[in-house]
């Protein structure tokens, strides 16, 4: 019967109930002594109670029994995650990896949290302070179990195969080219259509928010309107062989058991939840005279610090656009950063690399390491016809960039045998076209 909706609005307050239970939410009040239906009044609080009220985040759960009717946790030697940022020696080369291999099912059935894989990150959980990249790949869907994150927040890049999320506020349908947040503490389950992988961008300490337009204006870039929230749905499950909760705690995974699903929040309210947004939906800004706008322009979603203007974590995209800069080398210009760039390619060809970077894979150019086109892009893009073009059309690239220095894991290094040792031959062949004589 149930067939998926959602409500719109970044951060807006919400509120939704199971069409089968009218009148759920209880009216005027968030914890009256006896709930409709005879439910149990929860809250789950984003942000510390004294949080100025434009930064509070909390949403009150009407559950038909509360999340802490649960076995106790007991270590889960299950994944791949880790904050150990010092398990192998630092690298500051450009890093190049082919894509990210997907195991075949049913010779090694792994569902997404067995396919989770820390790539790189920095920071620590138990400070509140750091972000991690992973990456996952799986072929089987979460059966009676339970995922939810008491880090961070979790920014859920699909690269190939669609996430039909489950949550405690409802379903939603996560498709290649859109991306998707479950924040921290909330409980989700992942179910797969076949071969799926894709990105995580995990921040502590932060949640994710629209960045400041400035000068832009009202309108621009990812428009509020355009997130998507569920609407309650739950299920009244009795699981007697035990249902698993697993919390990814201080970096370690842990897994209780109960013998309900936890998925029975018949109402809810409030301005915490998960959401999704669909990367097309985008209003792209872009240089129209001559030059290059810094990519900042192209920030999607930005995880603040208490520095201004410095962010924990930006999610930039690179979408398909027009081109059209007179007097202008139109491909990303050389670069060094005090910036850690991850970028990964969701389809197509990235217009600064289009052989060796490819869709499933990723790259790290670490802060101040030198990057930019690859020799055959630039020998091209210097002699092109200057015309109003279309760029990145079929394509979508991103980019985690972060003010944090990177550490990489021993996994993405070498466990998993996809870093791409040939990525610095890209630049050998530039030569020097310099001319002292020139005019």
């Amino acid at each position: 019967w149930f067939i998926l909706q959602y409500m719109s609005g970044f951060g807006n307050e919400h509120a939704s109930e199971d069409p089968r239970c009218p009148g759920a939410l209880p009216e005027g009040q968030n914890n009256p002594q006896v709930c409709p239906y005879g439910l149990y009044a929860e809250q789950l609080s984003g942000s510390a109670f004294t949080c100025p009220r434009h930064t509070n985040k909390r949403s009150w759960l009407y559950r038909i029994l509360p999340s802490v009717c649960h076995k106790p946790f007991k270590p889960l030697e299950e994944g791949h995650l880790t904050h150990d940022w010092d398990e192998i020696e630092p690298d500051p080369n450009q890093l190049r990896w082919k894509p990210f291999e997907i195991p075949k099912a049913p010779q090694n059935k792994m569902d997404f949290v067995n396919g989770l894989y820390t790539l790189c990150g920095a920071g620590e959980p138990r400070g509140r302070y750091g972000i991690a990249i992973h990456i996952f790949v799986c072929n089987t869907s979460m059966i009676n179990r339970c995922l939810y994150n008491s880090d961070g927040d979790f920014l859920i890049v699909p690269q190939q195969g669609k996430l039909l999320i489950t949550t405690e506020f409802g379903k939603m349908l996560v498709e290649p080219n859109e991306i998707c947040v479950i924040q921290q503490g909330m409980r989700f389950s992942v179910e797969v259509f076949g071969e799926t992988r894709g990105y995580i961008l995990e921040v502590y300490g932060a949640h994710f928010e629209l960045p400041d337009l400035g000068p832009i204006g009202a309108n621009g870039l990812a428009n509020p309107r355009d997130f998507l929230v569920p609407v309650a749905w739950y299920e009244d499950r009795q699981v007697p062989g035990g249902y698993t909760v697993i919390s990814k705690y201080q970096g370690k995974l842990f897994a209780a058991q109960q013998d309900y699903s936890p998925y029975n929040v018949v109402a809810w309210h409030g301005n915490y939840t998960p959401y999704k947004y669909h990367l097309e939906k985008f209003m792209v800004i872009n240089a129209v005279a001559f030059d290059h706008a810094d990519p900042s322009i192209f920030t999607v979603l930005t995880a603040k610090t208490t520095r201004a203007g410095v962010a924990l974590a930006d999610f930039v995209i690179f979408p398909p656009r027009w081109g059209v800069a007179d007097r202008t080398f139109r491909p990303p210009y050389y670069h060094r950063n005090c910036m850690s760039e991850f970028m990964g390619l969701i389809k197509g060809h990235y217009e600064a690399k289009e052989e060796g970077f490819q869709p499933g894979g990723g790259s790290l150019h670490s802060m101040m390491t030198p990057h930019g086109p690859d020799a055959d892009c630039f020998e091209k893009a210097s002699k092109a016809k200057l015309e109003p073009e279309r760029v990145a059309d079929g394509t979508m690239a991103f980019m985690f960039e972060s003010s944090l220095s990177l550490a990489v894991t021993k996994w993405g290094l070498q466990t998993s045998n996809r870093l791409d040792k040939n990525y610095y031959k890209c630049w050998e062949p530039l030569k020097s076209h310099f001319n002292p004589k020139f005019k």
